[in-house]
């Protein structure tokens, strides 16, 4: 399995597999709202590909919370021909290794803590995604020592921040 920067090229297979593993009108969740208008964190949009075929893929946007900036996970997508097979656990890892890499000291994504929980993810008490998100499902890992709030939507590009502020 080869995994990689998302790139213009794979934009609408990436998309194609989103409307295969999500349901109709996912666009319509919360957690796109704080996408809108706001480019993905580039370097941590991924894709997983073996022989040339797209078996996964995994977005990352900017968010704040509270001031701070983090990093939402989302949406992350595994093929279902492919499911069952560790690919989306390799991808949330190596996207929590490249952020840290780049600067990014707190991650945050909406999930199944019994999932989510063995790459470190756990809940976050205080923090707040858009309703009607459920607040057991909002998990985080990284440094939110002291940070609670209301996750919103970042004002700028999905560069690396200068600071985490």
């Amino acid at each position: 399995m080869h995994l990689s920067q998302e790139n213009a090229d794979d934009w609408w297979e990436v998309e194609a597999l989103l409307d295969l593993c999500f349901a109709p009108g996912r666009e319509a969740l919360s957690s796109y709202r704080l996408r809108e208008g706001v480019e993905p964190v580039a370097q941590l949009c991924l894709t997983a590909r073996e022989d040339g075929i797209l078996a996964g893929a995994i977005r990352v946007w900017p968010v704040r919370v509270s001031g701070r900036n983090a990093a939402l996970i989302g949406p992350v997508a595994v093929h279902p021909t492919r499911q069952g097979e560790g690919l989306g656990g390799l991808m949330i890892r190596d996207v929590a290794e490249r952020a840290g890499e780049i600067g990014w000291s707190r991650m945050l994504l909406v999930g199944d803590a019994p999932y989510y929980g063995r790459f470190g993810f756990r809940r976050l008490d205080g923090v707040s995604m858009p309703p009607p998100t459920n607040p057991e499902r909002v998990l985080g890992i990284g440094d939110w020592q002291g940070i609670s709030g209301k996750v919103v939507r970042a004002a700028g590009a999905g560069h690396p921040p200068s600071h985490q502020g």
